[in-house]
């Protein structure tokens, strides 16, 4: 699409004026960035297919931060699986129970609104406690009648942004067994976990009593990719491969107990905590996991000033340098926080976000 020179002109002209309006609102920054990007794309020669593609996409964006704006402070889990397993299954069965207790601890529960080990994922949560995000196919992806009608289902025009969603909003991933979109989605999961573009969050790998599909992939990353340093031995810790259901849940719970969540405040990573660690044992993640840092030590903190007015601006929390390279090592550091950490009743509640 070729925009004349005098109606990109009028356009840039009208934008402008309406950025200059933004810092009225709460997040004008972002808003003016969005805003002048769509003006830079309007700018070139950019063709209709590429307009729709956009167009769509920002629309499935819409539709995803509208739904789940007001479920924001509650800690949510993706399950994913094979839209193909039946309901006499015990992966379904187990499915079925895995989500039934997570809303039992208080979380709610996300499914790709599908059959097989979606629609258990919703029928065990119920639709009051899940959402179903859905992609328009043209074979097995009927919305299942445990999610259908409710206003917590969406369906999605592509599988990237349904798949931004699925992320964004969940604090823990779950798979079971599936076919090809179960191991885009578990190797999707991983590489961002790896790459420190999702989480730290807990990925969980469940399947039947006794049973060797998650083990045997395993054997294939130690055989093959492990054998030849593709990847390396830490990342093995990124996933916790499970056969119990209240064992499934327990690692979730438990990555929660004392680690809140993290972000990045310019070239310090900052760990918020449900209570402050003694300084005995923040020595002892000093001794241990030192090898992550880029210079100075783990230590204890308040919030820093760019958190100042931040929600979580009252958590304590943990400051350091990390090198942003092991991310499989931070996966561990925060599971031995969560191990030596303290005993409290905000612990006791690691569904609250």
């Amino acid at each position: 699409m070729t925009t004349s020179p005098n109606a990109f002109e009028t356009l840039s002209l009208e934008i402008s004026e309406l950025i200059d309006r933004l810092p009225t609102l709460e997040h004008w920054k972002w808003i003016g960035r969005s805003l002048s990007s769509l003006v830079q794309i309007a700018s070139k020669d950019t063709d209709r297919l590429d307009w729709k593609i956009l167009s769509y996409a920002l629309q499935d964006m819409e539709r995803g931060l509208e739904m789940f704006h007001a479920y924001r402070h509650v800690r949510k889990v993706s399950i994913f699986g094979s839209a193909r397993t039946p309901c006499d299954r015990p992966e379904y069965q187990m499915a079925r129970e895995f989500a039934r207790r997570l809303v039992d601890y208080g979380f709610m529960v996300i499914t790709g609104a599908g059959g097989g080990i979606m629609q258990a994922g919703n029928e065990g949560a119920s639709a009051d406690k899940s959402f179903g995000l859905n992609i328009q196919l043209p074979f097995e992806q009927e919305s299942n009648p445990y999610i259908a009608g409710d206003p917590k289902l969406i369906d999605f025009k592509y599988f990237f942004t349904r798949k931004l969603f699925f992320l964004k909003e969940s604090d823990a991933i779950a798979l079971f067994p599936g076919g090809f979109g179960t191991m885009d989605e578990a190797f999707e999961t991983i590489t961002l976990s790896q790459t420190g573009k999702y989480g730290p969050a807990p990925l969980v790998l469940i399947d039947r009593p006794g049973g060797d599909y998650w083990y045997g992939w395993q054997d294939y990353l130690k055989n093959c990719l492990l054998k030849n340093e593709t990847i390396s031995e830490e990342d093995l810790s990124l996933y916790s491969i499970v056969d119990d259901v209240e064992d499934a849940c327990n690692t979730i719970r438990n990555f929660y107990r004392v680690y809140h969540s993290s972000r990045y405040v310019e070239d310090r990573f900052v760990i918020r905590l449900k209570c402050p660690l003694p300084e005995m044992t923040i020595e002892q993640l000093n001794d241990e996991f030192s090898d992550i840092l880029k210079k100075g030590r783990i230590e204890s903190s308040s919030a820093l000033p760019k958190e100042i007015g931040d929600e979580t601006e009252s958590l304590p929390r943990l400051v350091m340098y990390f090198n942003q390279h092991n991310f499989g090592r931070l996966h561990q550091m925060i599971w031995r926080l969560n191990e030596l950490g303290c005993h409290t009743l905000e612990a006791d509640h690691p569904e609250q976000k």
